[in-house]
């Protein structure tokens, strides 16, 4: 079966060409994740093709997605991408600034880092925080739904209702909701906040990304305490909107990279319909 991993990160070395604008990096990590080796690590786990999703390393310049691109170019049949970019400009910059990034044919949409405050790089947490709303941004927006692209958000439980909105408020744009909504640690299935996830189902430009399982489950693989969200999920959204991810190499303290996306193997409240779609049907049909 084919597997798309539908969030991971590479990035270069510190250097004059490409500076790190922060050195926000996975625990116990202090150097580069050159494509390469993810490429090579996506062979090593049998995954086909994987989506490159922004670090906060590059900051937001015209040149935050460099790196991103140049790996695409070296991979042009395994790896997508996601940009980031200034978000707060004249209308005028906004809409070519979207156009700029997403213009290689590759690249999905762009990221919103939703719950931390918004600044070159992103800040503090901000489980509340709303600028992903701002009226500045509704030229973003319609220029997306014109580029047929998307909008990654890391957003918290406290963030769905203002998500919801946007979706409503904006039916031609796709939103994905990355790593299960980003459930706390300690939070449960059956409960409020995350159960308010619910509502999202009810907006079809919503799918929802089954990533970063080992962290937010916190028990052994397969992850069973993990399980109990995909199955509310699986009831709520069905599999054709849900997509596996790793979140690699950022869970390179929780598991291997393997480990992150093969539980679904033993998971057995997945039939193989579900798996299926998981593993690439749902990408596919996002992407066309």
């Amino acid at each position: 079966m084919r597997l798309v991993d539908t969030h991971t990160h590479a990035w270069g070395p510190d250097t004059a060409d490409l500076p790190w604008h922060s050195a926000d990096l996975p625990p116990e990590w202090s150097g580069p994740y050159p494509h390469a080796d993810l490429v090579a690590d996506m062979d090593a786990a049998e995954v086909d093709e994987a989506v490159l999703q922004p670090t906060t390393i590059y900051g937001r310049d015209e040149r935050a997605n460099e790196y991103t691109l140049r790996a695409i170019e070296a991979h042009p049949e395994r790896l997508w991408g996601v940009g980031v970019m200034e978000y707060f400009q004249d209308e005028p910059d906004l809409r070519q600034a979207v156009r700029r990034v997403i213009g290689h044919e590759r690249m999905l949409g762009i990221r919103f880092h939703a719950a931390f405050e918004y600044g070159e790089t992103p800040g503090e947490m901000d489980r509340q925080a709303d600028w992903i709303a701002d009226d500045a941004l509704n030229p973003l927006y319609d220029e997306l739904a014109t580029q047929d692209a998307a909008v990654f958000v890391l957003a918290k439980p406290g963030q769905y209702s203002l998500l919801a909105a946007l979706a409503a408020a904006n039916p031609d744009v796709t939103f994905v909701l990355e790593h299960m909504g980003w459930p706390d640690e300690g939070m449960s299935p059956d409960e409020a906040p995350w159960t308010d996830i619910e509502t999202l189902a009810e907006r079809e430009n919503i799918y929802v990304k089954v990533s970063s399982i080992p962290r937010a489950s916190g028990d052994a693989w397969p992850y069973e305490a993990a399980g109990l969200f995909v199955r509310k999920l699986l009831s709520w959204f069905g599999p054709e909107r849900l997509m596996i991810g790793s979140d690699y190499p950022w869970l390179d303290d929780w598991a291997s990279y393997r480990a992150c996306l093969s539980w679904p193997e033993a998971a057995e409240y997945l039939s193989a319909r579900d798996l299926s779609w998981l593993s690439y049907r749902t990408f596919e049909t996002f992407r066309e």
